[in-house]
Parts: C-alpha cells; sequence; structure tokens
C-alpha cells in the first residue's frame, strides 16, 4: 500500500466521521439524519473496493475504542450492538460493494455511478434496517418505517450528489478513480 493510499483512506474515513456530526435527530425513530452516508458511498465511488471498506472500517473501528465519531458523538461497542449499529456495520459493506460495481467497468457515467450509489444506499438499509427490527423485536415493515421511510429521498439525493462530486473527480484528472 502506497502512502497515497493511506492518506485517501484517513481522508474518507476522516469525512465519514466529520459527516457523524452533521445530525438532525427525528423524535419518532432512533436513526438521525448525517452525512455519512454519502461518505461511505464516495468512498465507493473513488477508491477502489478494499480501500473504501479499509476507510470505513477504520471509522468503524475509531468509533468502537472510544473515540466519539459515531452520530451525536456516541462512541464504544455499545453502539455498533445498539439498534442503529448496523447502519454501521452497513457502511463498510456497501463501501466496498460501491466500489466493487464501479470497478467492473472502465469508464464510467454519471448515470452508472448513480447506481452504484443507490445498490450502496440499499445494502446500508438491509443492514441498518435488520438490526434495527432484532434490536427492537418489532416487525421488518415497522422497522423500515422507523430506519428507512424517514430517510429514502434524502439518500437518494446523497447518491446522486456523491456521484456528481465522483464524476467531476473523475474527470478533473486532479485524483484518479481507482481500479
Amino acid at each position: 500500500m502506497k502512502p497515497r493510499d493511506i492518506a485517501l483512506i484517513a481522508l474518507f474515513t476522516a469525512l465519514t466521521a466529520v459527516g457523524a456530526f452533521i445530525k438532525i435527530p427525528l423524535p419518532f425513530t432512533p436513526v438521525p439524519i448525517t452525512l455519512q452516508v454519502l461518505f461511505a458511498i464516495l468512498a465507493g465511488l473513488m477508491l477502489n473496493k478494499y480501500h473504501a471498506f479499509l476507510s470505513q472500517l477504520a471509522y468503524v473501528l475509531l468509533g468502537i475504542i472510544g473515540l466519539p465519531v459515531f452520530a451525536g458523538g456516541k462512541s464504544g461497542l455499545a453502539t455498533i450492538l445498539g439498534p442503529t449499529g448496523g447502519f454501521l456495520v452497513g457502511f463498510m459493506v456497501a463501501a466496498f460493494v460501491v466500489g466493487w460495481l464501479r470497478e467492473l467497468e472502465y469508464k464510467w457515467t454519471v448515470v452508472q455511478m448513480v447506481v452504484y450509489g443507490l445498490a450502496g444506499i440499499a445494502v446500508i438499509y438491509v443492514f441498518g434496517i435488520m438490526q434495527l427490527k432484532i434490536f427492537m423485536g418489532i416487525s421488518i415493515y415497522k422497522a423500515f418505517l422507523l430506519g428507512g421511510a424517514p430517510f429514502i429521498l434524502l439518500d437518494i439525493f446523497k447518491a446522486f450528489a456523491a456521484a456528481i462530486v465522483a464524476f467531476a473527480v473523475s474527470q478533473t484528472g486532479v485524483l484518479e478513480l481507482e481500479s
């Protein structure tokens, strides 16, 4: 792994942590609105699948060891094992999946990148909603109403935003997207 790779992994780890501090709590669900999803998807669009995964793994590990990097300044293993911990696990898997999908093509369009981003959001939702269901002992439908439905439109917007940023960066040549 080159120093540049380490720097990019660290950058996306930091961006995801910063995205957690932009938190809008909702009174009817334990899941807040944050920008973590945006940066997890962006990592997958801009890094190779392994580096994207590592950026999100590093983020989660920083929180587990006690750094207040999760939404609302939370940290610790209890957050991962709590009702919203599945979303954090989903960030890692989604970053990998988005990176893998992007690596299937040599050249990308914005539309392809949006589709990859939406696939990543679906992965995050599967992990997050399943843990919410299990932890709270509710139906999958109720878990979706609490952890998915309120966020769908905003997360679709985040997928578009991540795709536009990644595509624009890929066109400038400033930072070549990794394959």
